[in-house]
């Protein structure tokens, strides 16, 4: 399933900072920062812990459908009409409660990672402003934001690995929590469904 994890308005970065005499330009990845902080981390285990078992039951009732669509396929000219249209019925009913319950949980899941990019990218927000202005650059630039108009940024100016230790060391209560070995990982917000696509029901052959 945590949609290339995490692009979100409070993560559009760009920090002006005034009263320097030197112009001094910074760059961070924060799509990279906020999962590499231990926050980060705990909030992707617990999302992966909280949906990776609806992904495997949906996973596994793709699977039902998928067989009971196979048993059509091999039936569909020896049995009859009555039983064909009643496993046409099954098919459908299978599809479409699938479908629905997969859009439910992405829908869920879509809303707790947002409202976790939305309080990991404040509390980082305050991190870059005071590494910054403790560092006295002028600007910080968000490089994982697609499309970004820096075409070119020395090492020495990436802040990212900088700031993911500032962030743990002012924060260093949140502990990674182990998911679940069995729990996919979600994905970034605009990722698709945490199940496979439910497959097409068969056409019925003309009578």
């Amino acid at each position: 399933m945590i949609r290339n994890f995490i692009v979100a308005p409070v993560l559009g970065l760009l920090l002006a900072l005034s009263g320097q005499a030197q112009q001094k330009i910074a760059v961070i990845n924060m799509q990279d920062a906020l999962v590499a902080t231990k926050d980060g981390q705990k909030a992707v285990n617990d999302l992966r812990a909280k949906y990776g078992p609806k992904d495997q039951e949906l996973q596994k009732r793709s699977q039902e459908l998928t067989a009971k669509q196979e048993q059509y396929r091999k039936t569909q000219n020896t049995i009859s009409e009555a039983a064909k249209a009643t496993l046409e019925r099954e098919i459908d009913a299978l599809q479409r409660s699938m479908q629905r319950d997969a859009d439910d949980v992405k829908q869920d899941m879509d809303a707790d990672q947002q409202r976790m990019v939305n309080e990991l990218g404040q509390k980082m927000m305050q991190v870059i402003s005071k590494y910054a202005a403790d560092n006295q650059f002028t600007a910080v630039f968000d490089v994982s934001q697609q499309p970004n108009n820096i075409l070119y940024a020395s090492n020495t100016a990436d802040i990212t690995q900088a700031v993911i230790a500032l962030y743990d060391k002012a924060a260093p209560t949140a502990t990674p929590t182990k998911a679940p070995a069995t729990s996919s990982a979600p994905k970034p917000a605009g990722a698709p469904a945490p199940a496979a696509a439910a497959p097409k029901k068969p056409a019925a052959p003309a009578k």
